[in-house]
C-alpha cells in the first residue's frame, strides 16, 4: 500500500530573518508617508497649512515677548526662469511670512524649522496656538517633498545683534536638522523673524482659502496688524483695532482629575518631592497640604512614604482615592479669552450686519482642563457700514450676502485658541452645537436638523490649555459633552438677545406703518374742521397738535431711533445693537441689551414663546458705567420702512383717501 504523501508547506522566511527585518521608523518617515494627517490632502489645502503654521507661530512667539503683532503675509507664483502662470493656473508658490516679533537665537533656529515634535508647548499647561511642535517643520518637510527647496529662515533678536540666515531641510531618517547654508546677513528690520517656503499649492479665492484663513484671523485677534500681498497683486491690510495685548495666560500644574492610572505611575517616578503628601502637594493644582493628608488617609497610605516606593495595588488605590476626593476646579488664568468687547470689534470690522452681540461664558472643566467658551453672532447684510467702510474685504463673509434671498443658510466660523478652523465642519463639536440649538424660539427660521435660515454669522471660539481635536491637522474640535453644553448655552444667550432686537424692530415697524395712516388723513382732518369753524380755525396750529397726537400714540421718538429715522449714532457705530453683560465703553459699540433692567442686575432670560406680545418698548437703551456716572445711549435700527416727506404736498394723499372710499 503506498503511503500518503504530506504536502510540504511553501519556503517562508524564519523567525530569525523576519526578526531581522524590524526597524525603527522615524516620526518624519511617518508623516512623510502620512502627510494627510498634518493637513496636506491636496495643494489647495497644503497651501492654507502652510501660512497657518507661520502665522500662528509669528503670532504666539510676539505675544510672548509682550509684542504688538503685526504679520507680513506674502503670496507669489514660483517660475523656473519661463513666464510665470496666472494665480489661478500655477501650481507652485512661494510662501513669505515676516513678523517683526522677539526673533529667535542661532543655535535653535535649525530645531525649529527642521525638527519634528520639537517645541516649548507640548508639556506646558497654558493656552497657546500652537501645542504639538509640529505645524512649521511640517510646512517646511511639505516644500522639501514636493519642490526639494529648503526653508529659508532670515532672525535677529535685537538692533545691535547681526541677522542669522538659514537653509535647512530635515533628515527624515533621523528627524534631525540638515543645514545647507548659514551666515550672518545685513537685513532692514531691527528684529524680527522672516520664513520663506516654496511648494506644491493652487491659489484660489473663497471658502477655506488663505484669504478667508486671514479674514477670520483678523476677527477673532483684533490686536493683531496684518498685511497680505496676494499673488494677484492685490494687497489687503487689516489694522488692528485694540491698542493692547491681551492678558498673558499663567501655567499651571496639572490638575488631579486631568491624568490618568499610567500618567500617575510616570509623575511618581520623576518627582523632585520626598514624600507622597509633598509630590501632592507640589506637582498638582488646587492640592494643598491639608487636602493631600486627606488623599493620603483615604488612601490609607503613609504621608511620609516616599513617591517612588508607590507602585501596583498602592499606586492604583491612590488614583482611586484622587478620583473620589472632592478637589477644586483648576485655575483659569491659564486662560486668555477673547472678551466681548475684542469680539464685537473684530465682527464689526468683517463682517457687514445690523446687530451684534457677543458672550463669553465663565471658565468650564473638561477631564481636568479648564476651557472658556466664548460665541459671537452677526445679523442683517448692512449695506450702510458697507458703504462707509471701503477698506472691507471684497469679498463677503457672511452667507447670503451678495443675494436677496433670505432663506440662505447662516455661516458658522470656528476657533480653537485664537485659531480659525476651516475644514471638517460636520466634525466638530461647535457645529453639531449650533445644529442643536433651537433657533426658531429667537425669531429666526430653521428646518429640522439644519442651520437657522437668514443673513447671520455665526461666531464660537474655545480657549483652552488643551483643545481635543480629532486629528493633528486641528480641524476639527472633538465632541465632549461638557464642551458641547457650554457652547450651546453660549449660543442660546446670543439667540435671546438677537430675539429682543427682531421682536422690538417689529413692533417699531407696525406703529411707524399706523403713523404712516394717521398722517394720511390729517389734511383732510383739518380741511374739514375749517369749514365747520366757517373757515377761521388755525390750520397749521390743528395739523401741528394732530401730528403730535399720531407721533405719541405711535411710540414717539423712540419709534425712530429703533429704525434708525432720527440720524444718530450710539457711540458712533451705525446700525448695530450690541449687548455684553457689564456694558461697553469707548469706542466700543453699544448693545441692546436682552433683558437688562440697570448695569450688572440682568433679568432671567427666557425664549421668545415665554414673551408678552404687548407692544410697549419700542425702543431699548444700552447702559454703561463711566467715571461712575449711568450713560445711557439711544439704540438706532435701520428700517426697510421709508418715512414720509414733511415736504411732499398733501394732495395725493387727499386722492388716495377718495381713491378708496
Amino acid at each position: 500500500m503506498a503511503e500518503t504523501q504530506i504536502p510540504q508547506p511553501n519556503a517562508g522566511l524564519s523567525a530569525a530573518e523576519m526578526g531581522a527585518r524590524q526597524q525603527e521608523i522615524s516620526v518624519s518617515e511617518f508623516f512623510t508617508k502620512n502627510r494627510h494627517l498634518l493637513g496636506f490632502d491636496n495643494p489647495r489645502k497644503a497651501l492654507l497649512t502652510c501660512v497657518k503654521e507661520a502665522v500662528d507661530n509669528a503670532l504666539d512667539a510676539c505675544e510672548e515677548a509682550g509684542l504688538l503683532p503685526e504679520v507680513v503675509v506674502k503670496l507669489e507664483v514660483a517660475s523656473n526662469g519661463d513666464t510665470a502662470p496666472a494665480p489661478s493656473q500655477a501650481n507652485r508658490f512661494r510662501i513669505t511670512v515676516i513678523d517683526y516679533g522677539p526673533g529667535i537665537v542661532r543655535q535653535q533656529i535649525p530645531r525649529i524649522f527642521a525638527k519634528l515634535l520639537y517645541g516649548s508647548k507640548f508639556h506646558r499647561l497654558r493656552m497657546s496656538r500652537g501645542q504639538q511642535g509640529i505645524g512649521i517643520s511640517a510646512a517646511g518637510m511639505y516644500a522639501q517633498l514636493t519642490t526639494g527647496k529648503p526653508v529659508q529662515i532670515i532672525s535677529r533678536t535685537g538692533a545691535k545683534t547681526p541677522a542669522h540666515y538659514f537653509e535647512v531641510q530635515i533628515d527624515t531618517k533621523k528627524n534631525e536638522p540638515r543645514i545647507l547654508e548659514r551666515k550672518e546677513i545685513d537685513w532692514e528690520n531691527h528684529r524680527g523673524t522672516q520664513v520663506t517656503l516654496e511648494i506644491e499649492g493652487r491659489y484660489q479665492k473663497g471658502r477655506a482659502s488663505v484669504d478667508e484663513y486671514l479674514e477670520q484671523t483678523a476677527i477673532a485677534n483684533p490686536h493683531v496688524k496684518l498685511v497680505y500681498h496676494a499673488p494677484d497683486g492685490e494687497t489687503k491690510e487689516y489694522p488692528r483695532t485694540i491698542q493692547e495685548l491681551p492678558p498673558q495666560p499663567r501655567e499651571i500644574k496639572p490638575h488631579p482629575y486631568g491624568i490618568e492610572f499610567g500618567i500617575l505611575l510616570r509623575m511618581l517616578h520623576d518627582t523632585k518631592s520626598h514624600s507622597l503628601s509633598g509630590f501632592l502637594s507640589s506637582d498638582f493644582s488646587r492640592v494643598s497640604a491639608n487636602l493631600a493628608q486627606e488623599i493620603c488617609k483615604t488612601a490609607k497610605l503613609s504621608a511620609d512614604m516616599r513617591p517612588r516606593n508607590i507602585h501596583g495595588a498602592a499606586a492604583e488605590t491612590l488614583y482611586k482615592a484622587i478620583q473620589s476626593t472632592k478637589i477644586m476646579a483648576p485655575p483659569s488664568n491659564c486662560i486668555s479669552p477673547i472678551e466681548e468687547k475684542a469680539i464685537l470689534h473684530g465682527l464689526y470690522k468683517q463682517i457687514k450686519g445690523e446687530f451684534y452681540t457677543a458672550v463669553t461664558r465663565p471658565p468650564a472643566v473638561y477631564r481636568g482642563n479648564p476651557f472658556v467658551i466664548e460665541a459671537g453672532l452677526a445679523y442683517g447684510k448692512g449695506p450702510e457700514q458697507a458703504a462707509n467702510k471701503p477698506e472691507l474685504p471684497k469679498a463677503p463673509l457672511a452667507e447670503g450676502e451678495n443675494q436677496n434671498d433670505d432663506n440662505e443658510l447662516a455661516r458658522v466660523i470656528r476657533y480653537a485658541n485664537r485659531v480659525p478652523l476651516l475644514y471638517q465642519q460636520s466634525a466638530c463639536a461647535t457645529f453639531k452645537a449650533v445644529l442643536d440649538t433651537t433657533w426658531r424660539n429667537y425669531g429666526v427660521p430653521q428646518s429640522r436638523g439644519a442651520l437657522p435660515a437668514g443673513p447671520m454669522v455665526i461666531f464660537v471660539h474655545m480657549a483652552s490649555v488643551w483643545v481635543p481635536f480629532t486629528s493633528e491637522s486641528k480641524e476639527a474640535i472633538a465632541d465632549y459633552d461638557e464642551i458641547r453644553k457650554e457652547i450651546k448655552l453660549a449660543l442660546q444667550e446670543c439667540g435671546r438677545r438677537l430675539g429682543v432686537f427682531l421682536r422690538r424692530r417689529e413692533r417699531a415697524k407696525g406703529e411707524f406703518r399706523r403713523r404712516n395712516i394717521f398722517e394720511l388723513y390729517i389734511e383732510e382732518v383739518v380741511e374739514a374742521c375749517n369749514r365747520l369753524k366757517g373757515g377761521k380755525l388755525p390750520k397749521e396750529k390743528l395739523k401741528e397738535q394732530l401730528q403730535k397726537i399720531a407721533m405719541k400714540r405711535t411710540g414717539g421718538e423712540k419709534t425712530d431711533e429703533v429704525l434708525g429715522f432720527d440720524g444718530g449714532e450710539p457711540e458712533g457705530l451705525p446700525f448695530s445693537i450690541i449687548v455684553t453683560p457689564e456694558g461697553t465703553e469707548g469706542a466700543a459699540p453699544m448693545l441692546i441689551n436682552g433683558g437688562t433692567n440697570d448695569v450688572g442686575a440682568p433679568e432671567e432670560a427666557v425664549d421668545e414663546e415665554d414673551q408678552p406680545t404687548r407692544a410697549e418698548e419700542p425702543v431699548a437703551e444700552a447702559r454703561s458705567t463711566t467715571n461712575g456716572k449711568q450713560k445711557i445711549a439711544k439704540v438706532k435700527q435701520q428700517s426697510g420702512a421709508k418715512r414720509p416727506d414733511p415736504k411732499r404736498s398733501e394732495k395725493p394723499k387727499a386722492n388716495a383717501k377718495r381713491k378708496k372710499r
